[in-house]
């Protein structure tokens, strides 16, 4: 979340809370609809003869307020609709592996529904993994980040970053295997980080690096970083991972989705894949814009 919405909620305590008191006891599934079939196309992974690619996109989701203010003051049909709109989005670039952020689970401010599993069924994802990172108080809520799959997402687990007096982001991590990278097994994460404070960003990737850097396998790192090539948490992440992006510094910006002046959102590669292209989408259907890229095996 980022000040925009955080300064909208702010202004309007007294209607907020009464929005997630009166949401506390809705019904928490709610079904998109059918996903046309003309929208839904094929991904690398379910190609008879599929390329040695591997599809990975990124997306916050913006807890399914799109461009409003807050998704506190949203209907359930409202959000419902908007998640729609990121649904068919997700179906026509078919991404084998898509990682959200500001992805909900039921949650009192965005209509008491598994945004997540809603999300999953509309665009006919049969794998899904999410984490829940909030701590916010007594309040009902339940948000993380989280990772959608065409491919089994295998050992999945959630992490949570340190608590702050705002809110608490973290990751989720899943094992894939590759059948168009000759069968190999890669490790695919979807984080977020702080966004309002370089040095907590570096404290959170820090820890990813601590939890990360054991594993043996190729790493897809993808998310919403709220940093910028050069920083200092951008380095540290690349350097302590062995991470690399597609033109780093070629600006390419994703923030805001309206009016784009920041390069927030990322998909990084360890040294033994590459990035055969790279797309930034400009669908207005978040705060974000989604990103998109083809990964092949390094030569």
């Amino acid at each position: 979340m980022h000040w925009p919405t955080r300064l909208a909620l702010a202004a309007t305590p007294i209607v907020a809370v009464a929005v997630l008191a009166w949401r506390a006891s809705a019904e928490t599934v709610v079904d998109l609809g059918t996903l046309p079939p003309s929208a839904r196309a094929s991904s690398p992974s379910e190609q008879e003869a599929p390329p040695a690619l591997l599809r990975v996109m990124t997306l916050n989701l913006a807890h399914g307020r799109r461009l409003a203010a807050n998704q506190a003051l949203l209907s359930r049909t409202r959000i419902a609709d908007n998640l729609a709109a990121l649904g068919l989005l997700v179906a026509r670039e078919a991404p084998d592996i898509v990682a959200l952020q500001e992805a909900d689970g039921p949650s009192a401010w965005s209509g008491r529904f598994d945004h997540v599993s809603a999300l999953a069924s509309f665009a006919e994802y049969p794998h899904l993994a999410r984490g829940d990172h909030a701590e916010i108080g007594n309040l009902p809520l339940d948000y993380g980040t989280a990772l959608l799959g065409r491919l089994p997402l295998e050992a999945a687990s959630s992490h949570a970053f340190q608590r702050s007096w705002r809110d608490t982001k973290g990751w989720v991590v899943a094992t894939v295997t590759i059948p168009g990278l000759d069968g190999i097994e890669i490790d695919v994460v979807s984080v977020h980080l702080d966004f309002l404070r370089g040095w907590t960003r570096s404290q959170q990737v820090d820890r990813m690096v601590e939890a990360l850097a054991p594993r043996e396998r190729p790493l897809v790192v993808l998310g919403d970083l709220n940093c910028e090539h050069g920083t200092e948490p951008m380095s540290r992440l690349v350097d302590g991972l062995g991470l690399h992006a597609y033109e780093p510094a070629d600006g390419d910006p994703t923030f805001p989705s309206t009016s784009p002046r920041r390069r927030l959102d990322w998909i990084l590669v360890s040294e033994e894949l590459r990035v055969v292209s790279h797309r930034t989408l400009p669908d207005a259907v978040s705060d974000h814009r989604a990103v998109v890229a083809e990964i092949a095996l390094a030569p």
